[in-house]
């Protein structure tokens, strides 16, 4: 506890420009080694730039109340307000002028405001949890009932689901933050059909990552993991593939990196030219070497085959706030994954025992 507030502070002095210039030259060496304090250092100056626009807004507010408190507006709506005669004869005057420019501020008004609606509508990210539409679809055609243990075959449909993969053998899975969010009780199913019930175990909303804990005894060591997770970047064009539950079924989708930046620059994620579905939402991404590159979030709603992946120095993070003794052959950083060398179609064959079906009550 004492070493991270010692680096929050030095993160300050940092942004603040009170480092020396051999101390500055010492951090940034640091940052640049390490993604994890390249992260917090990103997170502390938004969080500083958030206080200093909000500090802007209670200044500008209270200078405005100060020059309100100085003004007599009685006074002067008093004076300036035209006599209701003048309006009267103003009316008759000019009423055909004054329909003719209501009419065209109404359509310039529409006009505006549906080219917004377009703007808004254009460029925003669809997050890939399954949600019940019942109006639709059934609740059947979206997401299974759990029928495979017999302790839970009166339980009604999920809410939503999502995708999941293990990072250790002992139960702990790796999700996106907005499938679990709100979750009264969550289950993970695996590739054979069998559900365990889970516990959040930690969550990270900024970049969109939650931890589960399988919290049932029937839970099985899954023995070691066959995938790495990718330590370096992801370069543009590195060809890539994701397996999740769009549908009941395990489903994979092939495609590469098309950016090292997500959507409207967010340096936090990849753009991905992928065909993801609903319920992909926590799929791992993997390249053709078995790392763990990513975990697919998101997609472009008015574009086909654009989808983002939060960033793997994320995932490493999430795992950093699991304790060691709470660990059993966890996901392993940038060594050799046992996926190397194999056809996709075996890797998949591999990789379908570790990913999972979220299902969120």
């Amino acid at each position: 506890m004492r070493n991270e507030i010692e680096l929050e502070s030095i993160i300050e002095d940092y942004l603040n420009g009170k480092l020396t210039p051999e101390e500055r030259m010492a951090f940034e060496q640091l940052r640049s080694n390490d993604p994890i304090v390249d992260h917090k250092v990103v997170a502390h100056k938004v969080f500083l730039d958030s206080m200093k626009q909000y500090a802007n807004i209670l200044l500008l507010k209270e200078q405005m109340d100060a020059a309100h408190d100085q003004i007599d507006v009685a006074a002067i709506s008093e004076k300036v307000k035209p006599h209701p005669s003048r309006v009267v004869r103003i009316w008759r005057n000019n009423r055909s002028a004054i329909a003719v420019a209501a009419s065209f501020l109404i359509l310039a008004a529409v006009t505006l405001l549906s080219y917004y609606a377009q703007r808004e509508q254009q460029g925003n990210i669809k997050l890939l949890d399954r949600r019940i539409d019942r109006l639709d679809k059934s609740q059947g055609d979206i997401i299974r009932v759990i029928t495979s243990d017999a302790k839970h075959t009166n339980r009604t449909p999920a809410k939503f689901g999502g995708t999941g993969f293990a990072v250790s053998s002992n139960g702990f899975i790796l999700t996106n933050y907005h499938v679990i969010k709100g979750a009264d009780s969550i289950y993970i199913q695996n590739n054979k059909g069998v559900s365990f019930k889970a516990r959040k175990f930690y969550v990270d909303p900024i970049n969109d990552i939650a931890v589960l804990k399988v919290n049932d005894n029937s839970f099985r060591n899954l023995g070691i993991l066959p995938y790495s997770i990718k330590k370096s970047g992801t370069a543009i064009g590195e060809m890539v593939y994701t397996i999740g539950y769009p549908k009941d079924d395990i489903v994979l989708g092939n495609g590469y990196v098309s950016s090292k930046t997500g959507m409207n620059g967010d340096s936090l994620a990849y753009q991905v030219a992928i065909s993801v579905n609903p319920g992909n939402s926590g799929g791992p991404l993997l390249d053709n070497k078995g790392n763990i590159v990513g975990v697919i979030n998101g997609k472009e709603e008015k574009t086909e085959n654009v989808a983002f992946a939060v960033k793997s120095k994320y995932i490493m993070e999430a795992l950093n706030s699991i304790p060691q003794d709470s660990l059993s052959n966890r996901v392993a950083y940038g060594k050799r994954s046992t996926l190397q060398g194999l056809e996709r179609n075996r890797q998949v064959t591999k990789v379908q025992d570790y990913v999972f079906m979220i299902k969120v009550y």
